[in-house]
């Protein structure tokens, strides 16, 4: 069986294919889901159309979450993944270019698994990142 997949929530066309590139340099198991919208992502995570059949469109065990986005912002996705029940252990890993406090701060505050910052530098820390975030949280088939 396939392992449930990575949401990735990522409005910038070019660090979607850095990361894409990356999951397959590292060889990451996990299907790489991505959506370019907060409001994506809310419908994804609560199961709206078009992502309700949960057959084609599998919960993920992780969130690599952008707080840049159009429509809703990350944090609002972030609040609204703490506020639902069946979603509390959701694991949730920032990857912002931002490294103001006021944004690490809040992030933090909504209990997060990590906040890392993307590397101005082109693919080899993105490499560096999916190593990192394979190692520390996806650990996938543990949680329900």
């Amino acid at each position: 069986m396939t392992p449930p997949p990575v949401l990735y929530i990522e409005d910038d066309e070019n660090d979607v294919l850095l990361m894409r590139q990356a999951w397959a340099r590292v060889n990451v198991q996990n299907p790489l889901l991505v959506v370019s919208n907060g409001q994506e992502a809310l419908d994804h995570l609560a199961e709206n159309a078009p992502y309700a059949d949960r057959a084609d469109h599998r919960m993920p065990c992780l969130v690599l979450l952008d707080l840049k986005l159009p429509k809703v912002s990350g944090l609002e996705v972030l609040r609204f993944i703490r506020s639902q029940p069946t979603l509390i252990g959701l694991r949730v890993v920032v990857l912002s270019s931002s490294k103001a406090p006021a944004d690490i701060n809040a992030a933090h505050g909504l209990r997060i698994d990590a906040y890392l910052v993307k590397s101005s530098r082109f693919a080899r820390p993105t490499t560096d990142e999916v190593q990192t975030v394979r190692a520390a949280w996806i650990a996938c088939d543990d949680l329900v």
